[in-house]
């Protein structure tokens, strides 16, 4: 683990060094994780363009950090943004880059405060475009994030019956994920019912499920500090036509985003292959988040799949596919896959190389209606 860890510290630097700087710190704690191997709530990396890099974190971590990272420099602080203005001033940095994205204008003038005659310069999204593509390890965690909670949604079905409120789902999903060996959610799960799912991001309430409901589900388990993320919508009871129209609808466009999302892909082209087949059967107003996202050791990363976003796609990239259909008052269907972008994942978590092409997916669960 600590050389796969060096391994990446190592295409930082060679970042670090062609946008002629001498260091960068990083205080996004997912990237100082991806970095280090530490999983902490207080931590920071200096990374010089050259050499070696300094880990500090406070007493806390201090074992773990040792144990987990023995081929780092360790400072250990309580208070980390002085600590380190200090060392890259001590240190003779003249250029040091930082995440300006995450640091906190307090912090800044604790750090800008001390590292006098350091000239200080935003790093950009650098670490977060490296965490893009995964490597075997972090595919083989996601897809036993994605594994758990497939297994734990199939368990769930039995329970899902008019009367249950949405809390209720959520909890009794939420504890099948974590007996099943998740290390904690991935994030807030979404049980919306009857009109609660044309609300893409509804907080599951006290209604409680009714014949005739569609019910969204959208769900993660955590494993390993990597994110799986999926939604799936079934009906109580015999689907209404205009339910099975708006389903079949979204798994239409589903799919053609999935077989859009190939390596080399333009962003927005994936997402316009299924915001258009929407928008073409009158439906484009009822579809307004982005058609999916990166997830890893974050839920939400790079890339974003969405009409604004700019690049292309890669191969060993996991992406979320979740069109959706919205409709005031009634009801809402969203599917959602997890993708390893031209990845040959297949069932379990067996692997073969390839040259890429058509992705895999790491959720499983049936993606057909389900009639409960």
């Amino acid at each position: 683990m600590p050389e796969m860890h060096a391994a990446r510290r190592d295409r930082a630097q060679a970042r670090i060094a062609a946008l002629d700087a001498d260091a960068a710190l990083v205080t996004h704690l997912p990237n100082v994780r991806y970095l280090t191997g530490l999983a902490s709530s207080n931590a920071a990396l200096l990374v010089p363009a050259s050499g070696g890099c300094l880990l500090a974190t406070d007493s806390r971590y201090a074992l773990a950090a040792e144990r987990d990272c023995p081929d780092i420099e360790l400072l250990i602080e309580r208070y980390l943004a002085p600590a380190l203005g200090r060392l890259a001033a001590q240190r003779g940095y003249r250029r040091l880059l930082f995440e300006a994205q995450e640091m906190t204008v307090a912090r800044y003038t604790q750090f800008a405060g001390e590292a006098a005659g350091v000239e200080l310069a935003p790093f950009g999204q650098t670490v977060e475009e490296l965490r893009m593509v995964k490597d075997e390890g972090e595919l083989d965690l996601l897809a036993e994030a994605c594994r758990i909670s497939c297994r734990a949604f199939e368990e769930l079905l039995a329970t899902i019956r008019p009367g249950i409120t949405e809390r209720q789902l959520a909890t009794d999903l939420e504890r099948g994920m974590v007996d099943l060996g998740a290390e904690g959610l991935a994030f807030d799960t979404i049980v919306a019912s009857g009109p609660n799912g044309a609300i893409p991001h509804h907080s599951p309430g006290e209604r409680s499920l009714q014949q005739g409901d569609l019910v969204t589900i959208d769900f993660g388990a955590r494993f390993g500090g990597y994110h799986a993320d999926m939604t799936r919508t079934v009906s109580l009871g015999e689907p209404a036509q205009w339910q099975r129209d708006t389903y079949e609808l979204v798994a239409r466009a589903q799919q053609a985003g999935l077989a859009a999302a190939v390596p080399g892909a333009v962003l927005t082209e994936v997402d316009a292959a299924a915001r258009d087949l929407i928008g073409e059967a009158g439906h484009g107003e009822h579809f307004k988040h982005g058609l999916g996202h990166g997830v890893g050791l974050e839920v939400h990363e790079a890339p974003m799949l969405g009409y604004g976003c700019t690049g292309r796609l890669a191969a060993g990239v996991p992406v979320t596919i979740e069109p959706g259909v919205y409709l005031p008052g009634m009801g809402g269907v969203r599917i959602e896959d997890v993708l390893v972008v031209g990845g040959d994942v297949t069932s379990g978590n067996s692997r073969t190389s390839g040259p890429g092409g058509p992705g895999d997916l790491l959720t499983t669960t049936t993606r057909e209606l389900l009639a409960l």
